[in-house]
């Protein structure tokens, strides 16, 4: 199979990471494409990475989609846990790290260009999500474990995004149960082994 690629795409990261946290990371090649090839919209009709194409030929897109099918494969445990408070505790951790990102990523394209009060007003925003975010993960530290679940990949690979582009807005500040426990996993191979560049 093969994913499409950038060293810069926390969503890609994230992909990456379910990969050798499954131990299947060998099984996937790298497919270096970016959003404007005409290639990749015939693949994904959204253009967007992380597109992923499996041995069979299928397409799967959106980071929580592609974790998902590449929990299905491989002997390890589940990174989606099946049902109950597990499930749904992994599923949310999902959704605030994605959601961490999904603030993150327009903001960082909206500094670059010229700013107007609609523009900062925007940014405000999408900061307020990030900030919020992060408070509500530091409650919640006890909740996240070593990389084993959906929710712990996504949220460390947010957390590692925030360092990666908004270095000048340290998050650690006022969160030290969040920084301990990311100090931690960014050491574990999943993260390690995915750190971003560009």
């Amino acid at each position: 199979m093969k994913l499409s690629y950038s060293s810069a795409s926390p969503y890609v990261r994230k992909a990456f990471a379910c990969a050798i946290a499954r131990g299947i990371d060998g099984q996937v090649e790298k497919w270096a494409i970016k959003s404007t090839d005409a290639d990749l919209a015939l693949s994904n009709p959204l253009a967007k990475i992380p597109t992923l194409v499996t041995d069979d030929g299928h397409t799967l897109f959106d980071s929580p989609v592609i974790c998902e099918y590449l929990d299905s494969i491989g002997s390890a445990a589940p990174m989606f846990p099946v049902a109950g408070l597990a499930r749904w505790t992994a599923l949310r951790l999902q959704a605030l790290g994605d959601g961490i990102m999904d603030a993150s990523q327009p903001r960082r394209r909206e500094i670059a260009l010229p700013q107007d009060q609609g523009r900062i007003d925007y940014i405000e925003l999408q900061k307020g999500k990030v900030a919020r975010a992060v408070d509500q993960l530091e409650k919640e530290v006890a909740t996240l474990g070593k990389l084993k679940t959906i929710g712990d990949i996504t949220v460390a690979c947010a957390l590692g995004y925030l360092d990666f582009r908004f270095a000048n807005e340290p998050w650690r500040p006022g969160h030290p149960k969040l920084a301990a426990w990311y100090d931690e996993v960014v050491k574990l191979a999943p993260m390690a082994n995915t750190m971003p560049a560009g």
